[in-house]
């Protein structure tokens, strides 16, 4: 089957042949036909299968009749991040070229007067975030009740992170009458009892069972200690024939000194998370896309759908919480029909995680030893050289002191660290800043520090950690 067969405008398909496409994928062969007759769709298929053309190509011929109001957008494509919003905005410029179709997109960190500007002219598609939407909907900048065709893109991260109020408001203000879409990689059953209530009557398009990786993704478990994580990121990233990679982190924190790490040891790395601003987020995507970099450190803002052409491997430095997250992190390769490699450093804390994972993808990773077998941390001496301490300096006398007389009888088979006494800071510790500090004595930050540091969680693309009023509502 070409994409001749499924219906689409002559236009369109010179768009679609200019890009390179000849096949289409198995979600485009059975969603396109039901959007372009006005069903109402839910879309599963695992990640990197061509969702976003699954909807964008219906969607410019249905638009490609009617014009546009002012203030009255006609359709509306809700995103889960900024990224995955100017995504699909560059597909409706690549499949659109030969229509005449106005687009806005509609995304916080940047300006609203551009923004402002476009809804006044009127625009066939609205691309958005729902936070920026609502806001400008508030503002009084825009009207929804001309919208009759709406898409939720990747509805199980918008549904289970927390969009659930502002969609539900969302739609309250789009015509009942109205076509909507909703794709995603999984859908958990109680996250889809919800998308029930937008949709009238679906038709249900599976392509791969929900949750499943893709089978052209070689992946691998490789069990570590904690403090060994970083050396053996770095064996691996030496070891194999990395063209571009990904490395993903579950906090904010760790993706900042994981790239500064890697850096230092002479590798091309940039970073990518939800603190930083817009501009910064797509500067340093574009870095990645145009190869001055090949390595991007990333948290979970940068796991759903961003679709980045020649990645080789997927590195998860941390294992990932949710197990419907590691199915995305390892979707950024492997795409198109090419094959990747994925690798995640395992903790013996992680056990759960992992089993949690291969339970939901229902196979089992392979194991994998570093080729060293043993890795070494970059800041400080083996753990053997320096035992931690258990049981406090009264566990330790009775030790010392039997091993005394065998000091004695022979003092050049003292190690050599005790020969030559450790030198110590006469500065007393009051001075030094340490714990003998009184509360007047602290900075005045240090208190925020350590607030911001029990905050910093999961990625999810806020600009800072979820404001409390906000988990109350959501019900966390």
């Amino acid at each position: 089957m070409s994409f001749a067969d499924l219906g689409l405008s002559d236009d369109l398909l010179r768009a679609v042949t200019d890009a390179g496409y000849t096949d289409p994928t198995p979600i485009q062969k059975q969603a396109i036909p039901s959007v372009l007759m006005g069903k109402d769709l839910i879309g599963i298929a695992q990640t990197g299968t061509g969702k976003t053309a699954a909807f964008v190509l219906p969607m410019i011929d249905i638009l490609g009749e009617g014009r546009t109001r002012a203030l009255m957008p006609r359709s509306l494509i809700l995103e889960p991040t900024r990224e995955l919003a100017a995504q699909v905005a560059e597909n409706f410029e690549k499949y659109g070229t030969n229509h005449k179709l106005s687009m806005a997109l509609l995304i916080g960190g940047v300006q609203m007067g551009d923004q402002v500007k476009a809804l006044e002219k009127g625009v066939d598609v609205l691309i958005a975030t729902p936070g920026r939407l609502m806001d400008l909907f508030g503002r009084g900048k825009i009207l929804l009740t001309g919208c009759n065709l709406l898409v939720i893109d990747e509805a199980d991260r918008m549904l289970d992170m927390g969009f659930i109020p502002d969609i539900e408001e969302i739609c309250t203000k789009l015509p009942k009458n109205r076509q909507t879409l909703l794709f995603s990689a999984t859908m958990p059953p109680v996250i889809k009892k919800l998308a029930d209530k937008f949709l009238t009557d679906p038709k249900r398009v599976e392509v791969a069972r929900p949750a499943t990786a893709n089978v052209n993704i070689k992946q691998w478990v490789v069990p570590v200690a904690a403090a060994d994580k970083r050396s053996t990121l770095r064996e691996l990233l030496r070891a194999e024939d990395v063209n571009t990679a990904i490395i993903f982190c579950n906090r904010k924190t760790t993706v900042r000194e994981l790239n500064k790490s890697l850096q230092k040891s002479g590798f091309r790395s940039s970073e990518i998370h939800g603190d930083m601003e817009q501009s910064q987020r797509i500067a340093e995507l574009e870095r990645f896309k145009k190869g001055d970099v090949n390595i991007l450190v990333a948290s979970d803002v940068a796991a759903r759908g961003l679709d980045i052409k020649g990645v080789s491997h997927v590195y998860n430095f941390d294992a990932p919480w949710h197990p419907d997250d590691y199915v995305h992190r390892i979707g950024r390769t492997g795409r198109a029909g090419a094959t990747g490699t994925a690798y995640t450093l395992v903790t013996p804390e992680d056990a759960e995680n992992i089993a949690e994972i291969e339970k939901l993808t229902g196979m089992k990773i392979e194991r994998l030893k570093p080729a060293s077998g043993e890795a070494v941390r970059e800041d400080a001496e083996p753990r053997e050289a320096a035992p931690r301490r258990r049981g406090g300096r009264k566990a330790e006398a009775e030790p010392r002191r039997k091993a005394e007389p065998a000091a004695e009888a022979a003092p050049e088979a003292r190690p050599a660290r005790e020969a030559e006494p450790r030198e110590r800071d006469a500065t007393p510790r009051r001075e030094r800043g340490g714990r003998g500090r009184s509360r007047e004595e602290r900075p005045r930050d240090e208190p925020r520090r350590q607030a911001q540091s029990a905050q910093d969680g999961p990625d999810d693309g806020w600009n800072g950690p979820v404001p409390d009023f906000l988990k109350y509502t959501l019900g966390a």
